[in-house]
């Protein structure tokens, strides 16, 4: 194994949650944590600053899209807020994508003792994509696929959130202008110091 120089950090990758949410264009960024067709779910663990094996979703279930988050925010389950990206090839974890919000599942699990904890899903498209980037809502993703896109969600937190005594509901969906002021709002929460993408 080659020894490191004397000026490599001991840090195995730089944080990408504490990066700004957007670029100097001010589009938004999301770092992908999950490809698309991938039944392992990634998380991004900023104690050991590397993406970690979470889950494994069970034979026959994969993620539709890339899943990620916006950097540089914090939501109400005390991680960075989630997004579901639509492009057209899956990426991997620790990619940085430009992309545009085009609204919300929102949702709320509840736990055993009965308090109510909201875990939003953004729904994002890749600004670079060919098939999703000029989509701008998402009536324009048609009512199949939004349905289909809930029924994700709902069939991932029973698998999962079941085991540990929570129960996941999607309560709404929201537009473009709903899901900027949810990352405005996890934004304004954020207490990671600021850094630039290079």
């Amino acid at each position: 194994m080659p020894k490191k120089s004397s000026n490599q950090s001991d840090r195995s990758m730089a944080d990408p949650t504490a990066i700004s949410k957007t670029d100097a264009e001010g589009q938004f960024r999301v770092v992908i944590e999950t490809p698309r067709g991938c039944r392992n779910k990634y998380s991004y663990d900023p104690e050991q600053q590397v993406f970690v094996l979470k889950k494994v979703l069970p034979a026959g279930m994969t993620f539709p899209f890339d899943f990620g988050f916006v950097p540089d925010t914090l939501a109400g389950d005390g991680d960075p807020i989630d997004v579901l990206l639509l492009m057209d090839e899956p990426t991997f974890p620790g990619c940085t994508i430009r992309a545009r919000l085009i609204g919300v599942l929102e949702a709320e699990e509840k736990a055993e003792e009965g308090k109510k904890q909201r875990n939003d899903r953004l729904i994002g498209v890749a600004l670079d994509s060919n098939t999703y980037g000029e989509m701008q809502a998402l009536k324009d993703l048609g009512e199949r696929l939004v349905k289909d896109i809930e029924q994700f969600f709902v069939t991932y937190q029973v698998t999962y959130q079941k085991l540990l005594g929570k129960d996941f509901k999607v309560i709404g969906r929201g537009d473009a202008k709903r899901a900027m002021q949810l990352v405005r709002e996890a934004g304004a929460k954020s207490t990671r110091p600021k850094k630039k993408a290079a």
